[in-house]
């Protein structure tokens, strides 16, 4: 996995396991890798990966089973939608809509760019 620097290296590894779970590869209540199989996965330190769990286990993306290891959430895809929502909402929109005032682009001309991305990908 390729880190950016413009952001914590925890938050990218919360984004690489919702994934995951918004692709359907980690399944509602299947067991996730062990924090210390993800650390060598992604080349990580364990402490990192921890923080991870912590917050998607605060977000109930995930769940502890203590003794076992982490596990999906049952809701887990809705609190991922929920939890990128807010993300979205807060760090992203912002600079989209200052792109889209300093570009004096219209919101039809918006909605038209917007219809045509969901058909061509994901009407197929």
């Amino acid at each position: 996995m390729e880190f950016r620097d413009n952001k914590a290296i925890y938050l990218q590894i919360a984004e690489y396991v919702c994934e995951h779970i918004l692709l359907g590869k980690w399944k509602a209540d299947e067991k996730v890798p062990s924090v210390r199989e993800l650390a060598v996965e992604l080349e990580v330190n364990p402490n990192t990966i921890m923080r991870t769990y912590e917050l998607l286990q605060n977000k109930n993306i995930i769940n502890n089973k203590r003794g076992i290891g982490f596990f999906v959430a049952e809701n887990a895809i809705e609190g991922v939608k929920s939890y990128k929502k807010v993300q979205f909402m807060d760090d992203e929109l912002p600079v989209v809509f200052r792109n889209i005032y300093l570009l004096n682009i219209g919101f039809d001309e918006l909605k038209t760019k917007y219809e045509t991305f969901v058909k061509e990908n994901f009407n197929a």
